[in-house]
């Protein structure tokens, strides 16, 4: 719901809310967004790796050769580049506020008040969405792209955990093992280790290089552009319902996915799904 509002509405961020549709032309219009969409659609797929769409041109090799051609394309890099394009297009001043180097670092000092206000208005009501979205979609998602790897809710639950004791003392905003940030790694074809630890070099780059002038190319960037990425790692991380089999599991995935979104919250629709599994094991 999320990724469609992005691309459909223009966004206010630092009111949280939606600013009137967006207009179809422009850098950041939605045939722009449209273009973005069929491209991933294209290259990517469905996201099988054992897609053999156009199967009669197999005799001559020309669409299988083709078809390899454009699953090694880096989408959602290129998309991104294009995105960093058009926002440097959008606001050349960008450019000029550059300021090469980190920026400062310091420990902050956090007073019992802010602790305080920080845990009933931060930690309470993230919690449940933290649990279901960081931990148990997380291990769940890892076991059905990654059968062969063990991964534990402990494991899960403490890294997040010491990141972010250890980010808050230097203004670090919150960190978690998102669901649909693995699911869209997933999809554009980070399948390995090795494609996070360049991840983590490329940020920490763009970090000691750029520090937080970074920022102005971000808050010119295509909302629309993101909100296309977006969807697609939903969709990918809402394929993997389709291992349920049974109508008992469906039901229970309806019923929490149907309040989620009617109610506009993840935790709500969480707490109906284990009261609805509950009941039907009575």
């Amino acid at each position: 719901m999320t990724a469609v509002k992005y691309i459909r509405n223009v966004q206010n961020f630092s009111k949280s809310k939606s600013a009137g549709e967006r207009d179809w032309v422009g850098l950041d219009g939605l045939i722009l967004a449209l273009i973005c969409a069929c491209f991933i659609i294209i290259v990517n797929g469905s996201g099988d790796e054992n897609d053999e769409r156009g199967n009669e041109y197999d005799d001559y090799g020309r669409w299988r050769k083709l078809r390899k051609i454009m699953a090694s394309l880096p989408s959602a890099f290129m998309i991104f580049i294009l995105g960093v394009i058009l926002a440097i297009i959008r606001g050349p001043n960008v450019v000029k506020g550059f300021k090469f180097g980190p920026s400062s670092i310091k420990v902050l000092k956090i007073s019992k008040d802010e602790w305080k206000e920080g845990f009933i208005k931060g930690t309470i009501p993230q919690l449940p969405l933290s649990i279901l979205n960081s931990v148990i979609a997380v291990c769940k998602l890892s076991t059905d792209l990654f059968p062969e790897k063990e991964v534990s809710a402990t494991s899960v639950s403490i890294t997040v955990g010491l990141m972010n004791l250890i980010g808050c003392w230097f203004g670090a905003m919150p960190c978690c093992h998102g669901a649909g940030g693995l699911a869209g790694q997933y999809k554009f074809g980070g399948r390995s280790g090795g494609c996070v630890a360049m991840l983590g070099v490329g940020k920490l780059g763009l970090g000691l290089v750029l520090g937080s002038s970074m920022v102005r190319v971000l808050e010119q960037f295509p909302v629309g552009v993101l909100g296309v990425l977006l969807l697609f790692a939903g969709i990918e991380l809402a394929m993997c319902s389709k291992d349920m089999n049974t109508k008992e599991e469906a039901f229970v995935m309806l019923v929490c996915a149907t309040v989620s979104l009617v109610g506009s919250s993840a935790a709500i629709g969480f707490l109906c799904g284990i009261v609805v599994h509950l009941l039907l094991r009575i």
